[in-house]
């Protein structure tokens, strides 16, 4: 049967995403955080003048899939290095792409200070709660009572303390343009998701400055649980530590 126009556009394979067999494991959500960024490049037309920046962790795969020009940064330093390419070349579009470990332990510095500088800069922040390359070791967005190899029994408050909620600690700075939160756990999910990550590029397409989103991600193999079991969690039990929505958006603001 013949597709109409809609449903060519709906099926249709972004050009910036690579045909290629992806290695992640099933259920996890970066395959969809990775269409929903080449879909939003290819859709602004910057796919010759974008730069991406990938640390280490399962993130550091995008690189893999995602066919424009990307760098490698040290683990954490993302956002130093993204600083750098922007400023040398302004006229490129410059993001980065982090997960949990790596924006909200190693690269806490490294995240703070370019938000708080207001680098024009754009961040996609994969957060599943869990190290998820390395063996699944608390991060240090696991949630108070989560099992992982390095909590067996949970994590303990008294010993790990709580979990590090970026999108509220970055929306305090006023470096700042836009923060949001997405859940990645059902359609609508992803659809919030695609229209916050395009929201996020344009804004550094129009000079505002810093912007930021977070989306909640499924590691079905790090919390050992189906596919199904990963994605109820999300919606049962990390919504309630991390609440989606728009902490910090300075156009509502003005």
């Amino acid at each position: 049967m013949e597709k109409t126009l809609d449903e060519k556009k709906i099926f249709a394979y972004p050009e910036s995403l690579k045909k290629t067999v992806s290695h992640y494991c099933p259920g996890c959500g970066h395959g969809v955080a990775h269409r929903i960024v080449c879909e939003t490049i290819d859709e602004l037309g910057i796919r010759e003048t974008t730069v991406g920046i990938a640390p280490v962790g399962c993130a550091v795969l995008i690189y893999d899939y995602i066919d424009i020009d990307m760098l490698e940064a040290a683990h954490g330093r993302a956002p130093a290095v993204a600083t750098g390419v922007k400023r040398a070349q302004p006229d490129k579009t410059v993001f980065t792409y982090q997960g949990d470990g790596d924006l909200v332990a190693i690269g806490t510095n490294e995240i703070v200070h370019a938000a708080n500088r207001g680098e024009n800069i754009t961040v996609v922040f994969i957060n599943n709660a869990i190290y998820g390359m390395t063996g699944g070791q608390m991060a240090p967005t696991t949630l108070v009572g989560q099992k992982t190899t390095t909590t067996p029994f949970g994590r303990n408050i008294a010993n790990e303390g709580y979990p590090i909620r970026a999108c509220e600690l970055l929306s305090t700075l006023e470096g700042v343009y836009y923060c949001e939160r997405i859940a990645l756990n059902n359609v609508a999910g992803v659809v919030k998701a695609k229209k916050a990550v395009k929201k996020a590029f344009q804004n550094q397409l129009d000079k505002k400055g810093f912007s930021f989103v977070e989306l909640l991600s499924a590691c079905p193999t790090g919390w050992s649980m189906s596919p199904v079991e990963a994605l109820d969690f999300i919606n049962n039990e990390m919504v309630k530590v991390f609440p989606p929505g728009v902490f910090k958006d300075k156009d509502v603001a003005k």
